[in-house]
């Protein structure tokens, strides 16, 4: 399911009011387990309305959902809301999986390539696998992102759960999905990537 968070409006906005930033993601951007006024992308959009800006933010995101899946929605996300800018948070689940690297980079780099034919700009949430899985597969694995990121030329998240992982305090019990207490910090982490492409914006409306 699509879950939209309209924007809210304030004085002094930037000149891109009514832009749409579309979260494409799993349960680490689909507010699994908490509730929703408490999950990172509800405060983005609280933040972006407290700093003037107009953007409003539509997520796409699923629980459980992998690159396959958001590679199957984004045609249709991209068509129903014409977004500015997409943050691209998936392969969290592809590798829990022990889905092959390759597979998790030709997915998300087709995701890459169908934003950017659309106009938008594109921010890419960076993931890592626990060392359990071996050297070489979370070598392969984090390679995906960074390795997208240089040969697309777009931003990259280095690791989304930055500050977040091996915090147990943040965790809810699975020790997997932050709680209400973790996602100031998963904001924090897409809000270093955004908030440059908001005040290139402002600087150039």
């Amino acid at each position: 399911m699509f879950l939209v968070f309209l924007p809210v409006l304030v004085a002094g906005q930037a000149a891109r009011d009514g832009e749409t930033i579309l979260i494409v993601g799993d349960s680490l951007s689909a507010g699994y387990g908490i509730a929703q006024d408490e999950s990172w992308v509800t405060l983005l959009q609280n933040r972006l309305a407290a700093k003037g800006h107009g953007h409003r933010v539509v997520n796409a995101s699923i629980s459980g959902d992998t690159t396959g899946g958001g590679l199957r929605r984004l045609p249709r996300a991209l068509k129903t809301h014409s977004p500015a800018i997409v943050l691209i948070e998936l392969g969290g689940n592809d590798g829990l999986r022990g889905t092959p690297v390759d597979v998790i980079r030709s997915n998300i780099a087709d995701m890459i390539a169908m934003s950017l034919a659309a106009g938008a700009r594109v921010i890419l949430a960076g993931m890592i696998m626990p060392p359990n899985y071996g050297q070489s597969y979370t070598d392969g694995f984090a390679g995906v992102y960074t390795g997208l990121a240089a040969e697309y030329d777009i931003t990259l998240i280095e690791f989304f759960m930055k500050n977040v992982a091996l915090n147990p305090s943040l965790l809810q019990p699975d020790q997997i999905h932050p709680n209400a207490a973790g996602q100031p910090y998963l904001l924090d982490n897409a809000w270093s990537a955004l908030e440059p492409m908001l005040s290139c914006d402002q600087a150039s409306s």
